[in-house]
C-alpha cells in the first residue's frame, strides 16, 4: 500500500490536470486509473478520510474529496451486476468478503454499501441500507433497515442509526465539512442529519428529529442557542417556538418553527440504550 502522502501529492497533481481540462474520461490512460483504484482502495481500509478532528474541530480533507470527484469525473458509464440486476454507473459496489474476518456483517436483499466506503469491525448493515462512497463507519456500529449515509459521512464507533435514518451527503464544495456523528450516539427512527451537522459523541436523539444548521438548538445545559451541532452527551428532541409569521391573518392561533432542546443524558436513558446493547 503506498503513502498517505504519495497519494495526496499524486491526486492533488491530477486534480490540476482535471480542472484545467488537460485530462478527461475520454484520455485517462492505465496510470490515472491505477491512482483512482490505490485511492479507493485506501478509502475503504480507512487510511485516509474525507474529515478528521484537529484541535478539536472537524475539517475537511479537500484533497480526499477532489479524489472522490476524480472518480467521477474520469471513468465511464458502465454495466454492473448485482443482485441478477444490471446497473449502470462509473464505479462499482464495494467488494464485501472482508466484512467476516472482522466480525461484520451485511445482510441480503438490499444492502448496498459503494466502492470507497470504509466500515469499520464489528459492525452491522441491515438490509435495505446504503452507503456511499467516501463515508467512515467505525467499529461497532449498526446502520439500521431504510438508512441511507450520504457520501462522506463520518460515522464514530458504537453508534446506532435508528431505522429510515438520513445521513445526509457533502461532497461538494470540496472544503466542506461533512456531516459528523461521533462516537457512542444513539439516532432514533426516522432521524436526518444534514449540511454538515456535527452531533456530539455520547448523544441521544429522538426518533424524527432533523438536525441541520438551519435549525437552532437551544442547549439547556451550558444556556445556549446554538447553530450546526449538538455538543457531546446531550439528550436531544424537537419542539417549535414561535414564528414572527404567527402575525399574518391567516395563522389563526399562531404560526410555529421547529427547533432542537437539548438536554443533559439521564441515567435511566443512559440504563436503557445499554439493555438494547446486550439484546444486540
Amino acid at each position: 500500500m503506498r503513502r498517505e502522502s504519495d497519494i495526496r501529492s499524486d491526486v492533488r497533481e491530477l486534480w490540476q490536470r482535471y480542472d484545467s481540462g488537460e485530462v478527461n474520461a475520454d484520455s485517462a490512460g492505465p496510470n490515472e486509473h491505477e491512482l483512482l483504484e490505490t485511492f479507493l482502495d485506501a478509502l475503504e481500509a480507512g487510511e485516509v478520510r474525507a474529515a478528521e478532528k484537529r484541535d478539536g474541530s472537524w475539517e475537511a480533507n479537500e484533497w480526499v474529496k477532489q479524489g472522490i470527484l476524480l472518480n467521477f469525473g474520469l471513468r465511464h458509464i458502465e454495466g454492473h451486476e448485482y443482485g441478477g440486476v444490471t446497473y449502470y454507473d462509473v464505479l462499482p459496489l464495494r467488494e464485501t468478503d472482508d466484512f467476516p474476518g472482522r466480525g461484520t456483517r451485511n445482510t441480503p436483499d438490499g444492502t448496498v454499501v459503494r466502492r470507497g466506503a470504509h466500515v469499520g469491525s464489528n459492525c452491522i448493515l441491515m438490509s435495505p441500507s446504503f452507503v456511499n462512497i467516501g463515508v467512515s463507519i467505525g467499529d461497532g456500529t449498526l446502520v439500521d433497515s431504510c438508512d441511507t449515509v450520504g457520501s462522506c459521512a463520518q460515522i464514530g464507533e458504537n453508534v446506532k442509526l435508528g431505522a429510515n435514518a438520513l445521513i445526509g451527503g457533502v461532497l461538494e464544495p470540496v472544503e466542506g465539512t461533512p456531516v459528523i456523528v461521533e462516537d457512542d450516539v444513539t439516532l432514533g427512527a426516522g432521524c436526518r442529519v444534514t449540511s454538515g451537522f456535527v452531533v456530539g459523541e455520547g448523544s441521544i436523539v429522538a426518533e424524527n428529529t432533523l438536525l441541520t444548521p438551519r435549525i437552532p438548538v437551544y442547549d439547556l445545559v451550558d444556556e445556549e442557542i446554538l447553530y450546526g451541532h449538538l455538543p457531546p452527551n446531550r439528550r436531544a428532541f424537537t419542539r417549535f417556538v414561535e414564528s414572527s409569521l404567527g402575525d399574518h391573518d391567516l395563522f389563526d392561533g399562531g404560526a410555529y418553527k421547529p427547533a432542537v432542546v437539548a438536554l443533559d443524558v439521564e441515567d435511566d436513558t443512559l440504563a436503557q440504550v445499554e439493555r438494547e446493547e446486550a439484546l444486540r
